[in-house]
């Protein structure tokens, strides 16, 4: 019977020598230099050589952890002497500390080791430090909470936390994560719809109307965690924030409880009077910061998309292509220009560079010419238009072979642009079917094989 076996193997590619002369060193250090996320009970181990003929003097050898001396002399130091704590030979030439501390480090805490040693006889020191850290395992904060619309308040946490997936019970996009509560009265009550992110510590929270303009209101975040799972929890999971203010003229003033007649406001001792008017005062101030954005409604550049996509029916937009934002924005600005163009070859190159980046050339439609006694059908010469045909007539040429919704936008633009009584065919650069490839040995340039 015959087995195959596959036996491991280590393969060196290349070898650097250091020909630095110091001794001893350090090697074998576990947890490595500028290593993260080392978990706070983590044990220290290193090993300390000497690359001559000396050996490691025990007795002179000092290890420092985080400041604090924890081997000395051969022993272990209070503290430091856990059930991992221990010293070895695997080499005679090389001494093995591995140091376990009785009380775990901080989370993210940079631990500094610092080993000082030298070889029997004294002839070569050694004192050199590295450092490496903790893992995280401190919960988010939440810093702040600010309404920077009518339905948008940022909330900033003190660290990068998870944004991924909207359906996760953990992500910060999630927005059944987000509680807003009201801290002050009149204040209407909202809920979170949606959250979207800013940077990788901050989102924007949406809500589903518009926040009382100065109400006082708390934002409570729920389970959000950071990149290492670590999630926010109470009291640093609050941020008080004031709703948005929208701006306003400096001298217009429109308080509802002035416009009272004195008598009124001096009959009304118990203040139900106010504060029915305070809910109305929202309702009019809302009402005012709308009439106040009408400017910019009525401009393209900044108008939210439904009031462009009206503009755009306003203007007879003959285009039906499915356009982002920024598109319709960009059309409405030169859609006027586009009719004006109307039925030239002008208007229909600039059209097809709008709407598809595409350099087109606008030739007259050139039949091919029949030869008498020489033309032959259907080789050299095909049956074309009548001559009332040909007059108005033209070829719109692309420079590329046109995809299929490219070749339809094409055909859409050029119908709608040139004149009524023309009709135009699309020529597009002719894809060789069949490719002639290179066979090794076999193919020569020029002759059975062209490079392409």
């Amino acid at each position: 019977m015959a087995f195959e076996l596959e036996i491991p193997a280590v393969y060196v590619d290349a070898v650097l020598l250091d020909p630095t002369p110091t001794t001893p060193v350090v090697i074998n250090r576990d947890p490595e230099p500028a290593e993260t996320q080392v978990p706070i009970d983590a044990v220290i181990t290193l090993d300390v050589t000497d690359l001559g003929l000396d050996g490691i003097d025990i007795a002179a050898t000092q290890v420092f952890v985080a400041g604090v001396l924890a081997f000395s002399g051969g022993g272990f130091e209070p503290g430091f002497t856990g059930p991992g704590s221990s010293i070895s030979n695997p080499q005679p030439d090389t001494l093995r500390i591995t140091v376990d501390p009785l009380a775990p480090f901080e989370s993210l805490q940079e631990v500094p080791v610092r080993i000082v040693a030298q070889t029997v006889g004294g002839a070569s020191h050694l004192d050199t430090t590295w450092s490496f850290f903790c893992e995280d395992l401190t919960a988010p904060h939440v810093v702040g909470a600010q309404a920077r619309e009518l339905k948008r308040v940022r909330v900033s946490f003190d660290e990068n936390v998870k944004q991924e997936n909207a359906l996760a019970v953990d992500d910060a996009l999630n927005p059944e994560l987000y509680v807003i509560e009201r801290a002050s009265v009149p204040a209407v009550s909202v809920t979170v719809v949606g959250v979207e992110p800013v940077t990788n510590s901050s989102v924007d929270v949406l809500t589903d109307i518009a926040l009382t303009p100065s109400a006082a209101y708390q934002v409570m975040v729920i389970g959000v965690v950071d990149l290492f799972g670590n999630p926010v929890l109470a009291p640093d999971n609050r941020a008080e924030f004031v709703g948005f203010q929208p701006a306003r003229p400096a001298r217009r003033r429109l308080d509802l409880y002035q416009l009272l007649p004195m008598l009124n406001r001096r009959e009304d001792q118990t203040g139900d009077l106010r504060r029915f008017l305070l809910c109305l005062q929202e309702v009019t101030e809302l009402l005012l910061a709308d009439v106040d954005r009408f400017t910019d409604i009525l401009d393209p550049d900044i108008a939210p998309e439904p009031f462009v996509d009206v503009m755009l029916r306003d203007l007879g937009n003959p285009f039906p292509f499915d356009l982002s934002l920024s598109d319709k924005r960009r059309l409405l600005n030169v859609l006027v220009a586009v009719y004006r163009e109307k039925g030239t070859g002008v208007g229909i190159r600039n059209a097809i560079r709008f709407f598809l980046g595409l350099e087109v050339d606008i030739q007259s439609y050139a039949g091919e010419a029949l030869i008498l006694g020489e033309s032959l059908l259907g080789e050299d010469w095909i049956l074309g238009a009548s001559g009332a045909f040909s007059a108005f007539a033209f070829d719109v040429i692309t420079p590329r072979a046109l995809t299929t919704e490219e070749r339809l936008r094409v055909r859409i633009i050029v119908d709608y642009m040139k004149p009524a009584h023309t009709h135009f065919r699309v020529v597009e650069p002719v894809i060789p079917e069949l490719i002639d490839h290179l066979e090794l040995g076999l193919s020569e340039l020029g002759e059975t094989w062209l490079l392409h």
